[in-house]
């Protein structure tokens, strides 16, 4: 009894690699190193074992897919880059590693608070990639970003993200998520802003 289902399992593993060879001969050249490729052996009617050949190869990410957070700015007429964030601090206050800070700057002047941070920082290695601070951001200032290739040698040189490196535009988050972007949040921003005019009106 024993030896049969040695056999039988031996029996399985034989075939699954003749059929991976199978497939690859049927898929010919495209079936590597192009998006088709790598569709067709995704395909659950495909036999055999399925190999992507990364870093040659990457699967494509779903648009709700989700990793470290992003600040996203307007660019306005004259090139100027203005973030939406406002330094609230929800995003902070509702983050469950606590993994983000935020310095509020205040007006020289005054002495009172001015709508735009001076420092934030998120500490990518502490960040679990929930989303709740994209999630909760009244301003729609921080979103969840698809790079997930940051891998360094430095932690604390490297994963410490400042405003440099969290600032990425509008047309960036309108490109990585064109159906949540078209379809909600940039008909949502246009309703707000026809609004605000007609109450400044």
């Amino acid at each position: 009894m024993t030896g049969l289902a040695i056999l039988r399992g031996l029996w399985i593993t034989l075939k699954r690699l003749i059929m991976t060879y199978v497939e690859d001969f049927k898929g010919g050249k495209n079936r590597y190193y192009t998006s088709e490729g790598i569709e067709a052996r995704r395909d659950y009617r495909v036999r055999g074992a399925i190999t992507i050949q990364y870093p040659e190869e990457k699967l494509p990410v779903p648009e709700r897919f989700r990793y470290v957070p992003f600040l996203v700015y307007d660019e306005t007429p004259d090139g100027e880059r203005k973030l939406r964030c406002t330094s609230c601090g929800i995003c902070a206050r509702v983050c469950p590693p606590q993994c983000i800070w935020i310095v509020r700057g205040t007006d020289a002047n005054t002495g009172k608070p001015i709508p735009t941070p001076l420092a934030f920082y998120i500490d990518v290695d502490v960040c679990m990639n929930c989303g709740m601070c994209a999630e909760f951001c009244p301003f729609d200032s921080i979103k969840m970003d698809h790079d997930y290739e940051i891998a360094t040698y430095d932690r604390f040189a490297h994963h410490i993200f400042d405003l440099e490196k969290l600032a990425k535009s509008a047309a960036y988050y309108a490109k990585i998520r064109p159906t949540d972007y078209a379809a909600e949040e940039a008909v949502r921003r246009e309703k707000a802003a026809k609004a605000a005019q007609k109450t400044e009106a």
